[in-house]
């Protein structure tokens, strides 16, 4: 396959990508490579999916003052 380089790059057809949600572009030995990434098991992308719940309706806005005992 062929492609065009234009003013903001190159397009990938996503019938290519099937099944991935991120790729990663580098240079190696003059070559552009453009491999899937494995972002499954980095924690981070977890943070947020399991809430927990305090019962405090102000949590969000004055976190500060119950985590470090400065309630008004």
């Amino acid at each position: 396959m062929k492609a065009v380089v234009q003013e903001n790059g190159v397009w990938i057809p996503k019938r290519l990508l099937k099944g991935v949600k991120e790729v990663e572009i580098r240079k190696k030995h003059g070559q552009i490579v453009v491999q899937p990434t494995v972002i499954s098991d980095d924690p981070i992308f977890d943070l947020g999916n399991h809430p927990g719940h305090s019962g405090l309706g102000d949590l969000s806005t004055k976190h500060d003052d119950y985590l470090y005992g400065k309630r008004a």
